[in-house]
């Protein structure tokens, strides 16, 4: 058992119980904009900032966080989106602290979790999300596809997540417009960005998505690495997690955007 089959295995046993029940977690209705287009119009390397409490690889990392404060600091300091752990079991979130943070912050607000089926959909969207994650290593080609079909036709903003050019290719195939590359292997969760140059050989840069290089991004070199691969965005948790200045850790990031390969 990998760490991404057995935290699936937990899924299913999520999935099953949120059938049972209607979201309790409903957010106040707001109008975000799009990520999509906020990433595409750019002209510097944009920050997905990551409220993340635990990780299976790290264990604790910011155990007693305040997800409205984190996401709040987010926010003024000039991320372009929230992403917000969900995941109880092996993160240490919940579908309150994506709605705490929901009522909280006007910008653009990520469901990170490993979504399986279209009830953790109504869930994520009901606390108040307008991006949800899908992450192709967890899905096969029918799921991928009508989960993608699904959260689009709710007015969701879908970040594809890849981690080879066979899972780039599946992402393509279903009309993905943003596709992100974790740098983390979901099975030993080891960290290489060069992950993200390698799968930014394939990209279609020329066509209407945009690029997002996902995990193990400390630094404004590590951020003008994966700029000049071509990345629009990163989406980064424990470096601002650990920071002892967001602000300043958020706008190291802010890189100018490099030429694309």
């Amino acid at each position: 058992m990998t760490i991404l089959t057995t935290i699936l295995a937990q899924k299913e046993i999520e999935v099953a119980a949120f059938k049972q029940h209607a979201p309790s977690e409903v957010a106040t209705k707001k109008e975000r904009p799009s990520l999509f287009h906020t990433l595409r119009n750019s002209t510097h390397l944009h920050v997905i900032a990551e409220m993340k409490r635990a990780s299976p690889s790290k264990g604790l990392i910011a155990e007693g966080a305040n997800p409205v404060a984190q996401a709040l600091a987010y926010e003024q300091a000039g991320a372009a989106c929230v992403s917000v752990l969900t995941d109880a079991n092996f993160f240490k979130g919940s579908f309150t602290d994506l709605k705490d943070v929901a009522n909280a912050i006007d910008i653009p607000l990520l469901c990170k979790d490993f979504v399986i089926d279209e009830v953790q959909i109504d869930y994520a969207k009901a606390a108040g999300a307008s991006v949800v994650l899908l992450i192709v290593a967890a899905l096969d080609e029918e799921q991928l596809d009508r989960l993608h079909r699904y959260a689009t036709s709710h007015s969701l903003d879908v970040l594809v997540e890849t981690h080879n050019i066979e899972e780039l290719q599946r992402a393509l195939a279903i009309g993905a417009k943003i596709i992100g590359v974790n740098n983390r292997n979901l099975h030993d969760f080891s960290i290489d960005l060069a992950h993200t140059e390698a799968i930014a050989q394939a990209f279609p840069f020329d066509e209407e998505r945009v690029f997002i290089s996902e995990s193990g991004i400390w630094t404004s070199e590590h951020a003008a690495r994966v700029a000049k691969a071509g990345a629009r965005a990163v989406l980064v948790g424990e470096s601002l997690m650990k920071s002892d200045s967001v602000q300043s850790a958020i706008r190291s990031l802010r890189v100018p955007l490099g030429v694309t390969l």
